[in-house]
């Protein structure tokens, strides 16, 4: 989630980013949890080029790695010692930055549990994003979006951030819990290992794939993420490669306890041409079984389909205009019965949270909301 928020957010804001492998030898990675992302390049075929910003994800055992590589320590030190803008989050500022001995003097934030991992030298404060000169730092997946946005102040000032930030439906405040609008309520109870369907396709919105796959991992779902082209490697919205597990095809010999569709424009429109999946979905929806979309996808995908018939739904604020029932659009989530749907990248979160509530309870939705720094 840190990777793909920030590398979206800054592609947003028009910056040149570069996805550096530290793995040797190998431009796919494996994140935290099981989200598979293709890199740009090694990192090692970068050791010599000059970058405005260096960003370290957090995630473990990602910044042990980063940490242990002698050629991205060399860079980072050389590019702060030529006073450039340099940025951690989550595990990163303590396990790398810290280590690196380049947050000494400076104030400093990490995730809440390597704090006291920061070396003394350091003024460790709990902000949910920190600027001191040159250095930014941020505590997790939760403060993501704003460490980014922070970002692109930072390289391009306050107009652009401003610009940047408001086509993402982000919170509009912190401190209070997430909630969802619900209409019809039934249970989702549907025992300990849910299967769930994500499709992906070019064009897909990848901060708000990943957050759903992410999130329900950690909620302990099965997670089956279906590429929708002739291979498991696609171009998402802003051309982060995601690699699949399965093609559509392997993907359609199970049966889904509920399926989910991230948006982007182009991904949608992709959702909607596909017999294959939207035929999958009017059956989910015809044995009242669980579905749900977000961003363009409930207006692009579902509505032409019939999927929101009778239903009540949200979707990116400006295709608000497609849904034919628009009277409980203003909200950020809303559940109908088996149906839930949600506005954009700001909302994923909640989104992905309100699925983990209404699967396995509001305690869990709850513990996992604090452990993202989701607060």
């Amino acid at each position: 989630m840190e990777a793909v928020i920030t590398i979206d957010v800054l592609r947003r804001a028009g910056a040149d980013v570069a996805v550096a492998s530290v793995e040797p030898g190998a431009a796919t990675v494996a994140a935290a949890w099981g989200v598979k992302l293709a890199a740009d390049a090694q990192l090692n075929d970068l050791a010599d080029a000059e970058f405005d910003l260096i960003s370290l994800p957090g995630g473990m055992p990602g910044a042990s790695t980063f940490r242990d590589c002698k050629a991205l320590e060399d860079m980072v030190k050389k590019h702060v010692e030529k006073g450039k803008l340099y940025a951690a989050i989550c595990a990163a500022p303590a396990v790398a930055l810290g280590t690196w001995g380049l947050l000494s003097g400076l104030k400093a934030t990490c995730y809440p549990s390597f704090m006291d991992k920061l070396p003394s030298e350091v003024h460790a404060v709990e902000s949910r994003v920190q600027i001191d000169g040159k250095c930014v730092t941020s505590r997790g997946p939760g403060t993501t979006m704003e460490y980014s946005v922070v970002l692109v102040e930072q390289l391009y000032g306050k107009e652009k951030a401003e610009e940047v930030a408001g086509p993402m439906v982000m919170r509009p405040q912190h401190g209070v819990e997430f909630s969802m609008k619900e209409l019809n309520s039934t249970s989702w109870n549907i025992g300990e290992t849910p299967n769930i369907l994500v499709p992906i396709a070019n064009g897909t919105e990848e901060m708000e794939a990943t957050m759903i796959i992410d999130i329900l991992r950690r909620a302990k779902a099965n997670v089956v993420v279906a590429s929708l082209e002739d291979k498991l490697e696609i171009v998402a919205s802003r051309k982060v490669k995601m690699v699949a597990d399965v093609l559509l095809d392997d993907a359609l010999k199970q049966q889904y306890d509920l399926i989910l569709l991230p948006g982007g424009l182009g991904g949608a429109e992709a959702y909607a041409k596909s017999d294959k999946l939207m035929g999958l979905i009017k059956k989910q929806a015809e044995a009242n079984k669980l579905y749900g979309a977000i961003c363009a996808s409930p207006a692009i995908a579902l509505e032409p389909h019939g999927l929101l018939k009778g239903k009540k739904a949200t979707s990116y604020p400006a295709m608000w205009s497609k849904l034919a029932d628009q009277s409980e659009c203003k909200n950020r989530v809303v559940v109908d019965g088996n149906l839930i749907t949600s506005q954009g990248p700001g909302t994923s979160m909640e989104f992905s949270l309100a699925i983990v509530e209404k699967l396995f309870g509001r305690e869990r939705a709850l513990e996992l909301a604090k452990a993202m720094l989701f607060t």
